[in-house]
């Protein structure tokens, strides 16, 4: 090679980047409620502003969501970069040093904006280990129309034997028009969640002061006479193979008078784009009975990062980016006030919100009044509202749900669910050493 080639080659490998560093890829694990799905498509203006950050989405129905988790943090398995998880699994995994902690945020984050209740919620020891990305309790929704046609008129706080009466009035299944619509789809996280709080209602408790289950009680035995017989009597067929979205589908379509569930789905029921009936949707508070202690739920989705990640610094990038003021201005301007991520920070609720979002003040006010170191009537050992903030729970809530659900399709009777429930429980909790 003469001199003059080798010049040459010699200026032309001057001029090229002496490396080209390739995107690092996050692996995001999330959920498919509307809210994620809105996240997956904003992540767009993310991704322009981090062009050395690309982003790989695992979306999946809850159940199947939190099995996988599960199974690859307890293994280290490292396929994810960023969790989807709630309150349960924040402080659980936390304390057992699965996650990283959610410390050193940068200022303009403004930690002290979150409510209180959710930061608790989303730490161990006092250490925050999940970013809140929306957080709710549960509330009525209702059919101001259906109500006023029947004339009905809904409290401010309904008692569950008030509901049950509405329900008998409303339900016209000739119509398409079930008196009422809840969760069926077994699982802790689906089922169990909504009638963990119809017990909780009732003076029931998962766990007695020295961990013995309750299930042999009369107050269990009452909320799952009431449930089941409720939704037989007036909710829509196949109701034990429907979760949240099934029923946020049927209660758009017009097929449901009433529903008790998360409020984060006030944004959904008002959205004219997806819900026949956003004109006449009316809120009220989660239902009582005996009590209103536990009568509505606790729960955040947040965003968490398995210490197995090998990219934790950009996963911390977008964590905070995904649950920052910055992205509910940005669901603002994209999608409309109304629509900004719910339950998490004060600033949210501000005068121009509350005025576009007419659930937004129920939602406020029923997480003002939540209190998970003291959800039931009678005392307990654990803390949480709807579930129990134990390991063991995962499984047995599980293993209850698959009962529950069961009891709904006909297939055991209320009395053999809750003895089975009442033994398998107490079986799990003796294998686990309790009481500890």
């Amino acid at each position: 090679m003469n001199d003059s080639i080798k010049a040459c080659l010699a200026a032309a490998c001057l001029s090229l980047p002496l490396h080209v560093q390739a995107a690092e890829t996050l692996t995001i694990a999330t959920v498919n409620n509307n809210d994620m799905i809105r996240m997956q498509r904003l992540a767009k203006v993310f991704e322009q502003q981090h062009p050395d950050i690309q982003l790989k989405w695992v979306v999946l129905e809850e159940n199947v969501l939190r099995q996988r988790l599960t199974t690859d943090i307890a293994t280290q398995g490292g396929q994810f970069d960023v969790l989807t998880i709630g309150m349960y699994e924040a402080a659980l995994w936390g304390a057992k040093g699965w996650l990283a902690p959610m410390t050193d945020l940068p200022a303009d984050y403004n930690l002290d904006d979150v409510f209180p209740s959710v930061r608790n919620g989303l730490s161990a020891n006092g250490t925050l280990y999940a970013l809140p990305f929306y957080a709710e309790a549960s509330i009525t929704y209702y059919r101001k129309d259906l109500f006023e046609k029947a004339g009905l008129s809904m409290p401010e706080q309904p008692t569950w034997t008030q509901l049950g009466e509405f329900a008998a009035k409303l339900n016209h299944p000739d119509q398409g028009q079930y008196g009422i619509c809840l969760r069926g789809k077994a699982g802790w996280g689906e089922n169990m969640a909504l009638i963990g709080t119809v017990a909780n209602a009732f003076g029931a408790r998962w766990f007695d002061e020295q961990w013995k289950p309750e299930f042999s009680g009369s107050e269990w035995k009452n909320a799952l006479n009431f449930y089941v017989n409720t939704l037989k009597q007036y909710g829509p067929p196949g109701a034990s193979s429907n979760g949240f979205n099934e029923n946020l589908a049927l209660f758009n379509s017009g097929k449901c008078a009433m529903w008790v569930d998360a409020s984060v789905a006030g944004s959904f029921v008002t959205d004219k784009t997806q819900s026949k009936v956003a004109d006449q949707v009316g809120f009220t508070f989660a239902p009582k009975e005996v009590t209103d202690k536990g009568a509505t739920w606790l729960y955040s989705w947040a965003l968490a990062i398995p210490t197995s990640s090998k990219s934790k610094a950009a996963a911390r990038t977008f964590a905070t980016w995904a649950t920052s003021e910055a992205y509910g201005k940005l669901v603002a301007e994209q999608e409309g006030v109304a629509n900004v991520p719910p339950g998490t920070r004060a600033s949210t609720y501000s005068d121009a919100y509350l005025a576009a979002a007419p659930f937004a003040k129920v939602t406020l006010e029923s997480l003002k009044r939540v209190d998970p170191n003291h959800p039931t009537l009678k005392p307990v050992p654990y803390v949480g509202i709807q579930l129990v903030t134990i390991p063991e729970f995962q499984a047995i809530g599980t293993q209850v749900g698959k009962l529950f659900a069961a009891a709904l399709t006909g297939q055991m009777k209320v009395d053999q669910v809750l003895a089975s429930a009442q033994q398998s429980t107490e079986r799990e909790m003796k294998r686990a050493g309790y009481p500890k």
